[in-house]
């Protein structure tokens, strides 16, 4: 499979049918490093329709990567709530302070970008990538599938990922890197798609193994994914005589460290019985259980959430704060935690 030839018929797609994205440099013109870098983080995990706003919130908020460094956390958190995945958040914002700190100019190499906080192998080599045009490949799932098709890698994922990475990063052009790498995941994401490609519209059709063999949209294959555990908690949704809820912060470390949340127990493999439930509440009252469940999905396992209200008769002898039930929009709460307002909201309503 001759390179130059991809790199050719790849580049030339790329031209007429670019994605226009708020963070892409017009053609010629060279890419801002804040805001790739921005968009990189944003992007993992999460779709390009879901970042956009955000996206676009961030840089009115944050114009510059010395705005962000000089924004309090806790704004950071509360204008990230939403895209999940929260310790992204906290890590933006300590690359922010280290990037100022330093002048507020980005580091052009793939080795220096590493040293950042929240910068992993994929992120310093978009950035390097995209904004410093230096040969480097970063291989996202986009990547890997357009890859797997094109050489018809049969080696399923996870495994096949070293295999996928070192083909990616042999295709690296001498020149225009950038744009080979943007090319690469916009033919992932608009061609080159996990079910049903279009390959009648694929610049690389002629050289694609895969499609050639009838198996493109069998590939990349995956390895079963383990059953994800299910988890158990209790969330107490306690208010005060004027209405006021509770809230608090979870320790910084671990699963949405730092966010706020309503005071919560541990998160178990086997549910909480009732008298259980009640020794662990932020204090005495008169609990009830609201009918039906709070679930949620995290990467790694499902969660089911027990709900129990109260009103606290001495709010001075609990830890945490109050807010205002009509600001707890206003609040940096997590996607989890918004479901048990909503929960907690709608059984007020009911009586």
């Amino acid at each position: 499979m001759d390179p130059t030839a991809i790199h050719d018929a790849l580049l030339a797609w790329y031209d007429r049918h670019r994605r226009d994205l708020p963070w892409r440099a017009l053609p010629g013109e060279t890419a801002d490093p804040y805001s790739v870098w921005l968009s990189e983080i944003m992007l993992q995990q999460t779709t390009v329709k879901t970042v956009r706003p955000y996206f676009e919130d961030f840089l009115k908020r944050w114009p510059t990567v010395g705005d962000l460094a000089a924004a309090e956390l806790e704004d950071v958190l509360r204008a990230w709530a939403g895209l999940g995945y929260y310790a992204r958040a906290r890590n933006l914002h300590a690359c922010a302070r280290a990037v100022a700190a330093k002048g507020g100019a980005f580091p052009s190499s793939e080795d220096e970008l590493l040293g950042l906080p929240g910068i992993g192998a994929y992120t310093a080599a978009a950035i390097a990538a995209i904004v410093f045009d230096r040969a480097a490949m970063p291989v996202d799932g986009n990547v890997e599938r357009v890859v797997a098709r094109l050489f018809a890698v049969e080696e399923p994922l996870p495994r096949a990922k070293r295999r996928l990475a070192e083909i990616a990063r042999g295709l690296t052009p001498p020149s225009r890197a950038g744009d080979f790498a943007q090319a690469m995941m916009d033919l992932g994401a608009t061609v080159c798609t996990p079910a049903k490609p279009r390959c009648i519209l694929c610049p690389l059709a002629e050289p694609c193994r895969a499609r050639a063999r009838g198996i493109a949209e069998d590939l990349p294959a995956r390895d079963a994914k383990p059953e994800r555990p299910t988890r158990h908690g209790v969330v107490f949704f306690a208010t005060r005589a004027d209405g006021a809820v509770l809230l608090r912060k979870r320790p910084e470390k671990g699963l949405l460290g730092g966010m706020t949340e309503l005071p919560t127990t541990d998160w178990r493999g086997h549910a909480y019985p009732v008298d259980e439930m009640m020794a662990l509440a932020p204090a005495p009252a008169a609990w009830r259980t609201l009918p039906g469940l709070v679930r949620h999905t995290f990467t790694h396992f499902h969660l089911e959430l027990t709900v129990a209200a109260s009103r606290i008769p001495d709010p001075r002898l609990v830890e945490g704060y109050w807010i205002a039930i009509e600001r707890l929009g206003v609040e940096a709460l997590p996607s989890v935690m918004r479901k048990v307002v909503a929960h907690a909201l709608k059984a007020k309503a009911r009586g």
